[in-house]
């Protein structure tokens, strides 16, 4: 197992719809194996695989539930079903995303607050998980990645602003930026 650098906004992977898995092979065990490790250094509840540099549809997450529950697994070629985005503005303290491709910030952002994932894990084994609160926005946040699209494509206006200055005070929104879960502190 590898740790991989993660892409900062701006990698045309990042940006790109992923392709399907077609192949479920040791290559693709090690690839999850992989993309845990990495979520894990981060650290982050989930990771999907164009955040690596791999245009593949699958995505990894953990979550504990307030019952104590711990939910962690593999979504390969999932498909996601979400209730609608509730009206109004978002709570900036129990709304707030962040994200290892737009590290050390964090915004609102309203989300679906229940969510059906459906996929197949590495053995190409279909499952269902029902969710909702923060993993059913893990869910989104990581299947929006799958679309090419990020959680600050999403943001209104005001912070749209504000990303955009981000982006151009750090250097990014170019290819080739990338920063080094365990290496690099950069407070995503």
């Amino acid at each position: 197992m590898a740790v991989h650098p993660i892409r900062i906004t701006g990698d045309d992977t990042l940006h790109s719809p992923a392709a399907p898995v077609t192949v479920f092979d040791d290559e693709l065990r090690t690839l999850v194996a992989d993309m845990f490790e990495t979520m894990d250094a981060a650290p982050g509840v989930g990771l999907a695989a164009p955040q690596i540099g791999v245009p593949l549809r699958i995505f990894t997450y953990t979550w504990v539930e307030d019952s104590g529950e711990h939910i962690r697994g593999v979504a390969i070629n999932p498909t996601l079903w979400i209730t609608p985005v509730p009206a109004g503005i978002a709570d900036e303290d129990s709304e707030a995303e962040g994200c290892l491709s737009f590290p050390g910030e964090r915004f609102g952002l309203r989300r679906g607050e229940r969510a059906i994932l459906q996929a197949v894990d590495v053995d190409g084994e279909p499952y269902e998980i029902r969710a909702g609160g923060w993993l059913a926005r893990i869910f989104q946040h990581e299947f929006d990645h799958l679309e090419g699209v990020l959680y600050t494509d999403r943001l209104d206006g005001h912070d749209q602003k504000i990303v955009a200055k981000l982006t151009r005070k750090r250097g990014w929104g170019v290819p080739g930026n990338v920063w080094m879960p365990g290496v690099d502190d950069l407070d995503a």
